[in-house]
This record gives structure tokens, sequence and C-alpha cells, in this order.
């Protein structure tokens, strides 16, 4: 069935907000709630709808830009540094055919038959090390994929990572994985149990928050392990990738044995076949093969993306797959309403850990896998996370077997559901008074990205059922001996949580606008309304044509904030947060022009580039000028990069409007020429 504009706009919305939020709990807090393949699935949904509908293309969609595990924290637990070279992320597929469309791909620039590196790839989490004069100097994490978290003394407790290569005619960076060996895996979480503490979801998860514990001997006992996969740097004396891999290898870093040099694509698949068995006796996880053109010269040649290399993709194995029965639905409330189904299964094995429980994201869902009570179904869980649900074994049902009713009240407070005609979920519209919605409403605002305070949804739930918080400012009400009443609460727990209510005070005024929680405010859109209306009084005061005038707002986000500044309840709530020492308007000094170069120039950007759209439009506001998404009689310049829009270009000719290229918007701001090459 077509999709129509009005819902294609939605369902990007939607599944924007979506995955924001899952490359969150990916990179940031390291507790993923769906598996890579679904995250894929969702991710290759809205690349899809972008492209049917361009008008709605935005260099913030997390199709354009690189997950990002940076510590955003006020206390700056890590410091953090540009990297050399941007590190990108690789393309995938899970559909044999899309490799040969890449080795087509390959074959039309070289004329020929290609060789290529198969490698294992490895699930843990990046990192760069940079050698100067063979010595390590310093290790990131990939961050952003422009600057990452230096992570040097946890680097270090790892055994197989040298300290020296001995000395060396060159200076480079090595790239690669810190991972988790299952072993260390289950060791880890066994001690975690045995103190009552949270398990770690797997193995992955595990790595990436152990390299981010402040103290690096504790990193030296969780048992990490790294493997090397890429060289980059000035002059490398190497003509092939595998030359590097060899001489990275005979000087001591630690790199995989488990690659090949294969010849044709039917080499390649037969390497993934192989894998695809073995890779279950092996001692630490693996998602899937990377295959890489193996001439550097012709890597080059093949350049990039604005997120991922030309000359490199991943395969990635299927999740495993079990089948069970289904015994009950449950419907769960989240921050914004949205009720989501949740099937009960009998208990079954699955990627190492038992699987209860499957969520489904709405009943649309349910009604289009046709689901019932006492269904056989199948379930997927890669990686060890949440499990999926993705069909019904229809040989297996009983002809009794009832169909699931969806509620028609909210399952937490009882008032009658709503469904807007162009959402697929159904919602409870009590925000107010919903104790889920209330305790999701707390979970944001605590959370990193907003106002870091050290709370969890055990911590939440108890302190709302002991009526100690119901709206966000009682949080700062909260005293010493309140939380010394509560049950499993020692002196340092409750220290630890009054340290970080204190330390909220100095979040910045975007990351407390966006912990608010006002829909469609997400963290882009709160920077760029602090900075457009410099505090929440002049936001508030604003008037529909003024909140119109900015390019990215529009008519909901813009009906959206006048609503929400409507309400009498909102603005007590601003007042008493205020009064807690909050922050809600910039300084002077704060989010100031680092030069007027481009005042009053107003620059569309079309294209791909050596740095992210964000990055670039961050440069033109701090050298006074303005970006808008579409070309008009009002536009300055088009900032345009490889693969620029043909109708822009062809409007901005058309209009007399002068087109600049990466090099020359460098030197109208006062910067070097952007670099001729990126390597991820």
């Amino acid at each position: 069935m077509a999709i129509t504009k009005k819902q294609g706009a939605s369902r990007i919305r939607e599944l924007r907000t979506e995955l924001a939020e899952h490359n969150r709990r990916y990179y940031v807090l390291n507790a993923p709630t769906i598996t890579d393949f679904e995250y894929d699935l969702l991710m290759q949904e809205l690349a899809t709808l972008e492209k049917m509908f361009p008008e709605f293309a935005s260099a913030d969609s997390p199709t354009q830009k690189v997950g990002s595990d940076l510590s955003d924290s006020p206390r700056k637990e890590f410091s953090q540094y540009p990297h050399r070279f941007p590190m990108l992320s690789l393309g995938n597929t899970y559909n044999p055919g899309e490799l040969s469309e890449f080795d087509t791909r390959i074959r039309n620039v070289t004329g020929g038959d290609t060789e290529y590196n198969c490698e294992l790839k490895f699930d843990g989490t990046a990192v760069c090390l940079t050698y100067e004069k063979g010595r390590l100097v310093r290790a990131l994490t990939r961050g952003d994929g422009t600057r990452g978290d230096d992570v040097t003394s946890n680097v270090l407790t790892i055994g197989t990572i040298p300290l020296s290569v001995g000395e060396t005619d060159f200076d480079f960076e090595i790239r690669g994985e810190i991972y988790m060996p299952y072993d260390a895996f289950d060791r880890l979480n066994a001690e975690k149990e045995a103190q009552e503490e949270t398990p770690f979801a797997n193995p992955r998860n595990a790595a990436s928050g152990s390299l981010k514990l402040l103290d690096p001997s504790l990193v030296r006992n969780r048992g990490l392990e790294c493997v090397l996969y890429h060289i980059l740097g000035d002059n490398l004396p190497f003509a092939r990738h595998t030359e590097a891999i060899s001489w990275a290898r005979e000087h001591g870093l630690p790199v995989s044995e488990h690659t090949r040099i294969c010849h044709s694509m039917e080499e390649v698949l037969e390497y993934i076949e192989e894998w695809d068995s073995r890779r279950k006796f092996l001692p630490f996880p693996t998602d899937g093969i990377v295959i890489k053109v193996n001439d550097l010269a012709l890597q080059k040649r093949l350049g990039f993306t604005a997120k991922t290399p030309r000359w490199a993709t991943a395969f990635k194995f299927k999740p495993e797959e079990a089948l069970t029965r289904v015994f009950s639905f449950d419907y769960q409330v989240g921050r914004t309403g949205a009720v989501t189904p949740v099937a009960n299964l009998e208990p079954v094995q699955l990627s190492g850990t038992v699987v209860k429980r499957a969520t489904l994201h709405n009943f649309e869902q349910m009604i289009s896998l046709d689901i019932r009570i006492d269904d056989y179904v199948y379930v997927e869980k890669g990686g060890e996370i949440i499990p999926k649900i993705t069909r019904v074994e229809l040989s297996k049902r009983h002809p009794d077997s009832p169909k699931p009713v969806f509620p028609t009240v909210c399952p937490d407070c009882g008032s009658p559901l709503k469904k807007d005609a162009d959402e697929a979920r159904h919602y409870c519209p009590n925000q107010d008074g919903c104790p889920q919605q209330i305790q999701g409403r707390f979970l944001h605002f605590a959370s990193r990205k907003a106002m870091d305070i050290l709370i969890g949804e055990a911590t939440v739930a108890q302190l709302y059922d002991k009526g100690l918080i119901k709206e966000l400012p009682d949080l700062y009400a909260l005293t010493r001996e309140d939380l010394l009443k509560l049950e499993g609460w020692k002196e340092r727990s409750a220290q630890r949580l009054l340290e970080s209510l204190a330390a909220s005070g100095s979040v910045p005024f975007p990351r407390v606008l966006f912990a608010l929680g006002i829909r469609h405010i997400g963290e882009t859109t709160a920077a760029l309304l602090a900075s457009r209306f410099r505090s929440i009084d002049a936001l508030k005061n604003a008037t529909r044509e003024e909140l119109l005038s900015i390019d990215e707002v529009g008519d909901i986000l813009a009906d959206t904030i006048l609503d929400w500044f409507s309400h009498a309840e909102h603005l007590e709530m601003v007042s008493r947060l205020k009064e807690a020492g909050l922050r809600f308007e910039l300084d002077e000094d704060e989010d100031k022009p680092l030069s007027d170069s481009l005042k009053g120039c107003t620059i569309v950007i079309s294209g791909n580039f050596s740095v992210s759209r964000e990055e670039l439009k961050k440069k033109i506001s701090a050298h006074g000028g303005r970006n808008t998404g579409s070309v008009s009689g009002t536009t300055t310049y088009l900032l345009a990069g490889e693969k620029a829009g043909p109708e822009k270009l062809r409007k901005a000719e058309k209009l007399g409007i002068s087109i600049i290229d990466e090099n020359k918007f460098a030197e109208m701001i006062g910067e070097a020429s952007a670099a001729e090459d990126t390597l991820f």
C-alpha cells in the first residue's frame, strides 16, 4: 500500500527518535534493548523513506552520522581529542546478493577481478591507537567519528597491546576492537550477580563499559583483549592491506589469525559459509565477516561516502532462532504514553541465555504476525540482547487459540487510550496522572545526555512508590535522611545521588531544555532553540510566527511548544527547577560566534564532505552565518560537496548564487583546507 507524504514524515520522525535512543543505549549506556538485526532493519526502513521523501532529509538523521560513545557528563571523566582521520562506520548486509552488488561496483571501477581480504568481525568496541616513533602515545574511542575519549591508561592494562613496537620511520594509527572473551564475560557477570548488581547484557556491552571505567586497576581485572585490523598514516610503506597487517603482526601488535585472501565473490561466500559454522566454537564473540579491497591505492581511488568507506563492507550473520510458546500478553506504558505489547513466553534457551519475554512494537505488528495466545513462535536474539518474534508456526496452532484483545484503556492508570491516524502506536493521554509515564519522564530527565543524575529505573520506582517524587523538581528536595530510610540504601549510595543532583546544576541550558521531555524536542532541536532564544523565558514568550521563522521548526513542533507552555503546571515546574539552581538561559559569552566572517550569509549545504554536515552547520553558526535546507533568492552560498544535489546546483546557477567547495569554505572562515583523504 502506498504511503502518503504525511505518513512518511510521521514515520521518519518516529524512526529517527527511536534510532537515536537505541544509539544512546548502545554507545553511551552499553545497555541496548534491541538486536543488531532489528536495529539494522529500522535503519534500512529509515533510509528507504528518506530516499522516497528527500524533502525530509536531515544531517541529524541516524543514516547520516556515526553513533557516538562520547562522555558528555559535565564532570568530563575523560579528555577528548580529535581523530586525525575520521572513524567511519561500515556498511553492512545480511543478503549475499548485496555482496554481489558491492563486487559489481568495485569491478566497474577496476574493469576486472579484485583481490579481497576477508576477516572476522569482532563484536566489541572500537579503538584507535596512535604510535609516534614506535611508541604508543594515545588511545581513543570512536566517539562521534571526529573525536573520541582518551582511554590510554585503560588500554595500557591490556597485556597484548605493546607500549612500543621499536623505532619506526613513520608514525601511524592502528584501529581495531577491544572485546571480552566469553569466559571473562561469564566470570564478570557471576561477580556482579553475587554482589546483587545488574549483569551486562552481552560481551560487547561489558567490553565497552569496562573501557570507560575510571580506575585502570579495575580494567586490568576485566580480562579484555584486543584485535587490530587497519593501519593508516602518511607515507606508509605498504601497497596492500595484507602487507600492513603482516608488518603489524611482526612488530608484536595483536592481529587476527583468521584472515583470508579471496580472488572472487565465490571465494568470499565460501569463507562466510565456513565461519557461520565455525564461529559457534570460538572463545570470543563475532557477528559477521568484513570484506575489504586489498589494494590500498584502489581503496584511495574508491573513497568514501559521508558515513562509510566504499571499499569495504560487512556481512552480518543472522541471529540464532528458537521455537517456543506464547502463554500471555502484557501491555507496557512508556514515557510518552505509547503502549507497547509484550509476549510472555515459555522459557527457551537462545544465544546462551534463557528467553522469557519478547517485545512487539504495536498492535499493527500483532495483527501482521497474526499472533495468538498458545501459538508457537520463532524468536531471534542476536548478541544476547532482547529477543524479537519473527513469525508464527501455524502448523502448531490450536484451532481454539484466542486472538489477543488490545486494551482500550491504559493498563497503568485506566485512562481511555487514543491513536492518531498517522501514528502506529496507541497512547495514554493522561500525562500527569499515569505512573509509568511519570516515572519514564524521571528516567529521561536523569539520563546521561540530559541532567546526568545517578538514578536508574529501580530507584525511580522506589522513590515514586514511597511518595518522595511525583514531579521533576521533587528530586532536588530529596535529603540524606529521606534516602537512608529506604530499603537497601547506604550512606555511600545516598551521598552519590545527592552529589549528582548538585552537579546537575552546572548542566548547560540546551541539555536542561532537552531534559524537560517536551515532545519532538531532541538534543539537536533543544540546542537550536536555546541558541535562538537564549532563555526559557524568551522561548515561553515566543509567538508561533517567531518559532516558524526558524527553518528547522515546522507546524507540529511550533504547536507542541506553544501547547506545552500553555499549561500552568509546566510553568510551575520550570519555576521550581529554577529555584533548585538549574540553568535556564545561556550566559552572555556562551555560544558566542568565533568570528563574523559569515555574518549576514545564508548557506545551503549539499553533498558529502570530509566532516559531517552537523559539523559544517556548527561552523557556519560559529562564524555568524545561517544554515537553511533549501536554495532560494535569499541564499548567499551553496556549499557543495561530492554528489551535491543536482536540483540544488541547477537552482543555484539559475539564481546566480555562488557555489563554493569545502576548501573555499575553510578559507572563508580562516581554517586550513579540508583534508583530501579520510580513513575509518
